[in-house]
């Protein structure tokens, strides 16, 4: 996802004037806030908008150009995004742990999640995702 999302740069920012629009003018900040809520910041590309949502209450969105923050942050938003998923999967049950520990989730709802990550704007994203998780097995 960071390599999809970022390229691993750290300090990645993306504007993004369409969500400004839709989802952070009309809650009336500050402009400066305003604007940083329509950034999407650091590795996974977090918007400033849902980082603020999720939790994080630090005086300034650019602190998700930390890696540790960032990733911090972005692992919350993705696993609220599979917990959304998975409670709401024809199976009916919340992602479980196997004997050794690990998150068990089918690949549709980590396909769906990805897609609620996206937002819709790209139909290929999770596919492409998916694509890459050889290169880190």
């Amino acid at each position: 996802m960071v390599e999809q999302e970022s390229a691993w740069d750290a300090h990645a920012i993306r504007y993004e004037p369409g969500f400004r629009a839709r989802y952070v003018a009309p809650l009336g900040l500050p402009p400066t806030e305003e604007v940083a809520r329509s950034i999407s910041w650091g590795l996974m590309q977090v918007m400033g908008q849902v980082a603020r949502e999720h939790g994080f209450d630090g005086k300034f969105l650019t602190a998700l150009c930390d890696p540790a923050t960032g990733l911090d942050l972005g692992c919350a938003v993705l696993a609220a995004k599979l917990t959304i998923r998975s409670g709401s999967s024809s199976r009916g049950s919340p992602p479980g742990r196997t004997p050794e520990g690990s998150l068990s989730v089918a690949t549709s709802d980590i396909t769906r999640a990805l897609e609620l990550w996206n937002g819709g704007g790209n139909p290929d994203y999770a596919a492409q995702v998916l694509a890459r998780l050889p290169n880190y097995k």
